[in-house]
């Protein structure tokens, strides 16, 4: 998995990710990193990529040709046109299914947008998808394209050193994920469920995933509309809410 950002800070990309589970990862080879400036190809000899809007108002606007030119660089670099996101507050949520998604591909472009917007030609041009990770504004695109970087890399093999780790996590099956406990048995007045000491895996198995249940209904109770339940999951939510 080879991921390709196009931004205006890549010292700030490249400190983010390289570390904890993503640094190794890159060590190994399993994903690399390319932050490439856009300032790079830019045709002013001050280094500059923004200019005032047409039309008047606010801020700045990042000019099409260097951003265009750093995008083209890539793609002649890798051989083809990879797909190539935006991060804005217009496109679509980022969720789990998505880091799935894009963790089929070999190469993802991320352009990091600043100011007051890009101009609107460069996306026309190179952009496939419009994505946000939530309802609010920020500086830049880095630190939304660090966290897709990161969620897209869990799904990506070989990464997690566990196996499990990547499928057994919170929103899988449109659940949150379950309690976890680690030693001591008993801490500060509070035991770790006996089921988890009793060895039985299916019990485990089966408790962990009503707490999971459970807590969705508690914390979020609108991924239920897409979960995976099945009928003693719906009697068991039919249940606590009768308890209410």
């Amino acid at each position: 998995m080879n991921f390709h950002i196009l931004t205006l800070f890549p010292e700030m990309i490249e400190q983010g990710l390289n570390t904890s589970i993503l640094g190794k990862a890159m060590q190994n080879g399993f994903v690399t990193l390319d932050a490439i400036n856009i300032r790079d190809y830019t045709a002013d000899k001050h280094k500059k990529v923004d200019d005032y809007p047409y039309g008047g108002g606010a801020g700045m606007v990042m000019q099409a040709q260097p951003i265009y030119d750093a995008w083209k660089a890539v793609v002649e670099s890798i051989g083809h046109r990879p797909r190539c996101i935006y991060l804005t507050p217009q496109g679509r949520t980022f969720n789990q299914d998505m880091a799935k998604e894009f963790a089929k591909e070999e190469d993802l472009i991320f352009l990091c947008g600043h100011y007051e917007g890009v101009d609107e030609r460069v996306l026309e041009e190179i952009v496939t998808d419009f994505v946000s990770i939530g309802d609010y504004v920020l500086t830049g695109g880095e630190l939304p394209a660090m966290v897709m970087v990161d969620a897209i890399s869990r799904m990506v093999p070989g990464v997690l050193t566990n196996a499990e780790s990547g499928t057994g996590e919170t929103f899988e099956g449109s659940l949150l994920e379950y309690p976890q406990y680690s030693r001591p048995v008993e801490w500060n007045g509070k035991r770790v469920p006996d089921v988890l000491l009793s060895g039985d895996h299916k019990k485990v198995e089966a408790w962990r995933h009503a707490q999971s249940v459970l807590r969705t209904l508690e914390h979020r109770p609108d991924l239920l509309d897409e979960a995976e339940l099945s009928l003693a999951d719906v009697k068991q939510i039919l249940a606590i809410l009768q308890e209410k």
